[in-house]
């Protein structure tokens, strides 16, 4: 008997690693399929724990080759076609035709001939593991089974669309004082590892004791300028490590709970995990996806680990039987306005409805939280690198007025 290490895709959508023993890989792929799933690889355990040591070596990296954009914009071109009414097969051909990227060409092309063999669109994206969303697969999934493939996919490109514009809201907001924070360091390095430096030996040949201000600067710069290597090495190192610890599950999840306490950019970040959950619950649920499969693919869309183990910890109570509302108000991480649409929600048989206006509200509040931590973050940048660049300038200008005090006397 020999370990094997099967990556599948479940009865439920979901794409699962499981350990598996067995005489050979056949007998695997056998047993996978009296239960229903779908197999996208196997591996021996010895190989896999040799592909696990080298990519450990370096932080975890996604590449897939297919663009968001290219993939929204095949998207809406399939809706188009679907909705005049070409058969879902012809419609490949079409989009095959006009398709640029190399990877993503190759992926259709498979695609396209899982279908022709017979196999359920959602199915054949699936088998590709995580180039695509589980939530547009699943998606798919639903619409297939309500004869509605037109109207998921449309849902699907909505919540795409809008949460690409709050992102790139978010990383707009923040690129100007990124930058201003940038030159302003940029600037000091250079003060104090070139140009304090050479006003050091300037004052030299005057002898005298220079002011205290001075002597701490000086002091400063000549330790930047010996140990340069060193520093830059350690910034590195640190970086380095700080990058490795944040890529293990632990340190994602504690790096992001960190993120939420932080003053006034923890509040934009809640909120926006908060909307990524609800939009990406509410398209599922509105396609008819049932609650439970909604809960565990939406926890797969939410960016910040925190939020997205708190989703991932409801799951059981609620496929138990509990009410969502107060699953999710027990987890402490979901506002009273979250809490409250979904308890409505669930109430009324309306639980998308909610969950939309629960998401609307949010990009809403982020929008102004936005504008007004941009506007209050400038001034604050300004003063503290001013005072930064005006002590460092003070402390080369006050042995100049000690020494023209000394002259004139």
């Amino acid at each position: 008997m020999a370990t094997f290490v099967c990556r599948m895709g479940a009865v439920d959508g979901s794409i699962v690693e499981r350990t598996l023993e067995a005489p050979d890989e056949a007998a695997v792929r056998q047993e996978i399929a009296r239960q229903g799933g779908r197999v996208f690889s196997i591996k021996k355990s010895a190989e896999a724990g040799l592909s696990f040591s080298l990519k450990s070596l370096l932080p975890r990296r996604r590449s897939s080759g297919v663009k968001v954009s290219e993939f929204l914009i095949f998207n809406q071109e399939l809706v188009a076609l679907l909705k005049a009414g070409l058969p879902i097969v012809y419609s490949f051909e079409i989009l095959l035709e006009r398709q640029e990227n190399p990877r993503f060409k190759e992926i259709l092309v498979d695609v396209k001939e899982k279908l022709t063999s017979g196999v359920a669109l959602s199915d054949a994206f699936l088998a590709h593991g995580d180039v695509f969303p589980r939530l547009y697969a699943t998606s798919l999934k639903a619409g297939e089974r309500s004869g509605g493939i037109e109207t998921v996919l449309r849902r699907y490109l909505t919540y795409q669309k809008i949460l690409g514009s709050v992102r790139r809201k978010v990383t707009g907001a923040l690129v100007y004082p990124a930058v201003l924070i940038g030159l302003s360091v940029s600037l000091v390095i250079i003060l104090m590892t070139f140009v304090i430096p050479r006003f050091t030996e300037f004052y030299a040949g005057f002898g005298g004791e220079l002011p205290l201000l001075t002597r701490v600067v000086v002091a400063t710069a000549l330790a930047m300028k010996k140990h340069v290597v060193e520093w830059s090495l350690g910034v590195v190192v640190l970086v380095w490590l700080f990058v490795r610890w944040k890529d293990t599950e632990a340190g994602r999840r504690s790096w992001d709970g960190i993120l939420l306490k932080v003053p006034l950019v923890g509040k934009i970040l809640h909120q926006f995990a908060l909307s990524q959950f609800a939009r990406s619950l509410a398209t599922l649920v509105g396609a008819g996806t049932p609650l439970v499969p909604s809960l565990e693919i939406s926890s797969g869309s939410i960016a910040n680990q925190r939020i997205a183990g708190a989703v991932t910890s409801v799951v059981p109570k609620v496929r138990e039987g509990a009410e969502l509302w107060r699953s999710l108000e027990e987890t402490k991480q979901f506002t009273s306005l979250t809490v409250e649409m979904v308890k409505v929600g669930e109430a009324t048989g309306a639980l998308e409805e909610m969950l939309l206006n629960v998401s609307d509200f949010y990009d809403e509040s982020i929008d102004a939280s936005l504008d007004r931590l941009v506007k209050l973050i400038e001034p604050v940048i300004l003063i503290v690198m001013g005072g930064v660049i005006a002590t460092i300038l003070l402390s080369i200008y006050l042995p100049m007025f000690s020494l023209l005090s000394s002259l004139k006397t």
